[in-house]
């Protein structure tokens, strides 16, 4: 997971035409009080069950510590700090927008000004636009179904998940209201007490943040996304509370589950493959991840970059964060 690419969710304080809606971001006043850390589970359901009910809560420094056997979960910290060798630093351009938008977004009245701004914009993209959104994103629906298709690094049952869930969420962001402005006023307002929790004034600061300190901002970011999309219909919390996990098959320290799920009111269904280490169970594809960014990050570079593999998480899994190497 790129270290910048929460903070950078917090300057688009309105995307309102993409299907995956990284909305502003949010630090809720209230959070639930997070589940108890074991490391891995005493049987495959309880692995993903604990996996699901911290990312939930946003506790990822708990989440890493759950999902992790300790070794592992100690090399992950080792690796934040590490320098990568594919690190570039941010152009002067990009740089002056970040400063610019964390400025915008924590200065005295933030919320009125910006929705002073936001106002007329939304106004004219309604008169503009009203009538082509369900169009465009049936295009984006159809160029995502496609990808996913293509993909060689999915299974096919894996693109069979990710394109039931794009065909769940499409009609959803066709009927959003995306130009109403009250809603646009609350996503604003999250964006701004996100802002000034996240306490960020230059990128040079996600750089020389630890990864306690990482997972605390994301942490924030994840709730705020959750409240934000909460706004425009979406809730997370309800896909998690509608999980089951049933065990397919266990044998020989391997174990398959699948993973049923309702969003938006359509049961979805997903499976993931776990195995056991010291008599406790842990995702296959987590260890794997974690394992090959590892690597990657104590090989030399190469005189050409080659791209990085793509995880293989399915839908549901796509909730949880990636394995996070420092940029």
């Amino acid at each position: 997971m790129r270290r910048s690419s929460v903070f950078y969710a917090v300057g688009a304080f309105i995307a309102l035409l993409v299907l995956a809606t990284a909305a502003a971001l949010f630090m809720t006043t209230h959070k639930p009080a997070p589940p108890p850390v074991v490391v891995g589970g005493d049987t495959p359901e309880q692995s993903v069950q604990q996996s699901l009910a911290l990312i939930k809560v946003g506790d990822f420094a708990g989440f890493w510590k759950h999902a992790l056997p300790p070794a592992d979960y100690e090399t992950l910290r080792s690796d934040w700090t590490r320098p990568r060798p594919d690190d570039h630093p941010l152009s002067p351009e990009d740089r002056a927008d970040f400063v610019k938008n964390m400025q915008q977004l924590t200065e005295p009245d933030a919320e009125a000004k910006l929705f002073a701004l936001a106002k007329p914009k939304l106004a004219q993209l309604k008169a503009q636009y009203q009538d082509q959104v369900p169009v465009m994103i049936g295009i984006f629906q159809a160029i995502a179904a496609t990808g996913v298709a293509q993909s060689k690094d999915l299974t096919n049952a894996q693109k069979q998940q990710a394109t039931a869930v794009i065909n769940v969420l499409a009609p959803w962001a066709q009927n959003v209201p995306w130009f109403d402005q009250n809603r646009a006023k609350q996503a604003i307002g999250v964006a701004v007490a996100t802002a000034r929790k996240l306490d960020l004034k230059t990128p040079e600061q996600l750089k020389a943040m630890d990864f306690d300190t990482a997972m605390q901002k994301y942490s924030a970011g994840f709730l705020g996304i959750k409240q934000a999309l909460a706004i425009y219909g979406l809730s997370v919390d309800d896909i998690f509370d509608s999980v089951k996990v049933t065990t397919l098959e266990s044998r020989n320290g391997h174990a398959q589950v699948r993973i049923d799920y309702t969003l938006l009111g359509k049961p979805l269904s997903t499976e993931s493959e776990l195995i056991q280490q010291d008599g406790r169970w842990y995702s296959a594809d987590m260890l794997q991840n974690v394992h090959q960014a590892h690597e990657r990050l104590l090989a030399p570079a190469p005189a050409e970059s080659a791209p990085a593999p793509a995880s293989t998480s399915a839908p549901i899994q796509a909730m949880a964060p990636t394995p996070p190497v420092r940029h």
